[in-house]
């Protein structure tokens, strides 16, 4: 059967479990009866004026997803970022943007944003653990209207599991045990979930732990040092908890107590970065932490004029990157370098629903609040042991401690509202919306800072943007429908722009503050065409998106009083993205009963990006991209054989630069319910063993005649496995 697109705003989703099941529990792979809440509110696809995505837990399992990547290999249009010799997995691209762009958030929680400066630094924003997830919901392009800064991009929400996903009618408890093995970096995963339920109280534990080597690539070549084409050797461990008590009052009020933590932590041998003139050895240990408390209460039957629901809940979430690294030099001294970044955010979210009619106007209209009170630190150390046994805590063109910018606190407020008409008997629908963000910046001045920037004055901000959108969809046959919409985004100043500072007097060279900047911001409209019928689907789009102000950091202004050269932080770019997606599916048991199980699904994204301000291309855009894949089904079991493949990379600014060859690649995944409450899953993925790069793993500035191109090629043939066991 077909498997569709499913779309749940994660904010709605968290305070709304009970809706958002409601939502789910029809037959996914009816088209007709998937329900959606694009707009925060429940809606069937063809009533959304967007193109949305949703991977559902099924999918998750079946296709064998244990990472970021595995996430999005078959959707089109979104790829994932990475750091092939060290850090890993960085973020999502959606339509040519990424890193802190693209908003990704968890039950309606931001993620931390990412932060790199130099070789030793580089937190990224892989905070999740999939496996406590019950789906993953993306939005495409500008959604700034809903969500507020930083979704320029687009929107990926995790949506993580709750006890009622684990207790049916008259079940009070459950016990679960999953084992998995993924073979693109020899990981082994476990996890442990127990529920329980009754007339009032339920709750659930859910609890993993993995641990792995390097992810593996096809170069050949392992030397130990930067010539190295084969993939650095790593040791990975990890563990996440999960915890969820629910209180329901009665059938109409409950409260949420979730508790959640994460943790990476990995080991590397940098051999790639030895040169064996000046670097004989290094090493590296990278942890990475999250933990959150959120405390939801839903009211589903408000007797109230303002809203006929309200959700709120309040949230603190930790966050923390700590990156060590040690390196032996050819002189025989020896370097111990560590980056830390902590982000502690509080929080408070309030979401309310009014439904109500206007003669022959049938109106829903959905209002509420975000706050978010943030507080980031930075801080880079190290010293060095020189031959002598002598320890200093200079390392040119460092003197230990540093922050390269200031600790900073961050208030971010966000009003919204949003009103979906319904008129002519239902067939068209017009979603008005707009939202309001303030946004404040405080730096604090501390010595470390102080004394790395000396007579250096860091700069507050305060801004406010205004974000409308507007959305229709009209239903001109019961099974055809037109959408579309216009979306104002925005990101605001980043912190570490707007203060940006190092002064180095050896080097002749100093940052400054630059209080001025504004905000980036975006203007998209996108147009779209639905087919849905029991037999097929086709959902075509396409869009064009400009973008303003685009923040340049570190960008040369020019030479001070004292001679050095002056870098700043500044307003400088303009860009355009457009291009066109479709999704399309056919159940070939619609059409012969002979053909009952089999069905068929297709992906294809096409952007094109450029840099207005230089006149170039932008070098973000993902080239062609497309997915297919043909699945039977039956009752206990199923398999699938899915196809990725791309476009060669044609279009990048450097006439020098690294492009990636064109390719296609070959998956084959079948799952078996063997018994009651009893799973397994395996794929053996890149069939052909096909070598090949994705344009997303490339390191900037790569260039073509590389000679250690290798190094960026994903796993050849491998095989994952996974079995689930319930009762």
């Amino acid at each position: 059967m077909i498997r569709p697109t499913v779309l749940s705003a994660a904010l709605w989703a968290v305070l709304s479990p009970a809706h958002a099941e409601t939502a789910t529990s029809a037959d996914v792979r009816d088209f007709d009866r998937v329900q959606v809440t694009a707009t925060r509110t429940a809606r069937a696809v063809s009533d959304v004026a967007a193109t949305v995505d949703v991977i559902d837990r099924e999918q998750l399992d079946n296709q064998l997803v244990h990472d970021i990547r595995d996430l999005v290999r078959y959707e089109p249009g979104i790829s994932v970022t990475r750091s092939v010799t060290r850090f890993g997995l960085g973020g999502f691209r959606i339509r040519g943007l990424d890193s802190n762009r693209v908003l990704i958030q968890t039950d309606g929680i931001a993620m931390p944003k990412s932060f790199n400066i130099g070789s030793f630094a580089n937190a990224n924003r892989d905070f999740t653990d999939l496996e406590t997830l019950k789906r993953v919901e993306i939005v495409r392009g500008p959604a700034s209207s809903l969500y507020g800064s930083d979704a320029l991009g687009g929107v990926v929400a995790f949506v993580t599991k709750d006890p009622a996903d684990y207790l049916g009618e008259g079940k009070g408890s459950y016990v679960g045990l999953k084992f998995g093995y993924d073979g693109d970096w020899q990981g082994l995963l476990g996890s442990a979930t127990t529920a329980f339920g009754g007339g009032r109280w339920s709750g659930m534990v859910n609890v993993n732990h993995r641990q792995g080597q390097d992810t593996a690539n096809q170069g050949e070549l392992r030397s130990r040092d930067n010539t190295r084409t084969a993939a650095n050797p790593q040791q990975r461990d990890g563990r996440s908890v999960l915890s969820k008590l629910v209180y329901a009052h009665d059938q109409n009020q409950r409260f949420r107590l979730t508790v959640e933590g994460n943790e990476d932590r990995t080991d590397t041998d940098v051999y790639s970065a030895i040169d064996r003139t000046t670097t004989t050895g290094m090493t590296a240990h990278d942890t990475q932490t999250r933990a959150r408390v959120a405390f939801a209460h839903e009211m589903d039957a408000l007797d109230s004029a303002l809203a006929d629901s309200l959700r709120w809940q309040l949230y603190r979430q930790d966050s923390e990157t700590t990156q060590v690294t040690n390196e032996q030099r050819a002189n025989g001294s020896r370097r111990h370098r560590q980056f830390n970044f902590d982000q502690r955010v509080y929080g408070l979210q309030a979401l309310l629903d009014k439904s109500f009619e206007t003669g022959r106007v049938a109106h829903a209209l959905t209002w509420g609040l975000d706050g978010a009170w943030t507080e980031i630190r930075q801080k880079r150390d190290g010293f060095q042991v020189l031959v002598n046994g002598t320890v200093s805590s200079t390392i040119l063109p460092d003197v230990f401690p540093v922050r390269d910018f200031p600790v900073s606190k961050t208030t971010e407020l966000g009003l919204y509202a949003q009103d979906e008409m319904r008129l002519a008997d239902g067939r068209l629908s017009l979603v008005p919306g707009i939202r309001v963000d303030h946004y404040r910046l405080k730096p604090e001045l501390d010595a470390i800072f102080a004394a790395d920037n000396p007579g250096m004055a860091v700069a507050s901000l305060t801004k406010t943007s205004v974000s409308p959108k507007f959305g229709a969809v009209w239903r001109f046959d019961e099974q055809w429908s037109l959408f579309a919409g216009y979306s104002h985004g925005f990101r605001s100043p980043p912190y570490n722009d707007v203060n940006l500072g190092f002064t180095n007097v050896m080097f002749g060279y100093t940052a400054i503050p630059n209080p001025e900047l504004k905000p980036e911001t975006s203007d998209g409209v996108e147009l779209g065409l639905r087919f849905i019928a029991p037999t097929a689907y086709v959902s075509v789009s396409g869009y064009y998106n400009y973008y303003r102000d685009f923040i340049e950091s570190q960008r040369y202004v020019g030479d001070n009083a004292q001679g050095l050269m002056v870098f700043q932080s500044q307003n400088i770019a303009d860009a355009r993205i457009y291009g066109a997606e479709m999704k399309a599916g056919v159940d070939f048991g619609e059409l012969s009963n002979a053909l009952e199980g089999w069905s068929l699904r297709s992906a294809v994204a096409l952007s094109r990006g450029d840099n207005r301000t230089e006149d170039v291309p932008l070098d973000s855009i993902d080239p062609l991209r497309g997915s297919v894949g043909l699945m039977y089904d039956r009752d206990a079991w199923g398999m699938e054989l899915a196809g990725t493949f791309a476009r060669r990379k044609d279009r990048i600014a450097s006439a020098t630069a690294y492009r990636p060859g064109g390719y296609g690649v070959l998956d084959l995944m079948a799952h078996w319910e063997f018994a009651p409450g009893a799973k397994v899953n395996v794929g053996v993925f890149n069939l052909g063993d096909r070598k090949y790069i994705d344009w997303s793993g490339i390191t900037a500035n790569l260039a073509g005649n590389s000679p250690v191109l290798d190094r960026y090629t994903h796993p050849g043939r491998t095989v994952s496995a996974s079995l689930a066991l319930s009762w």
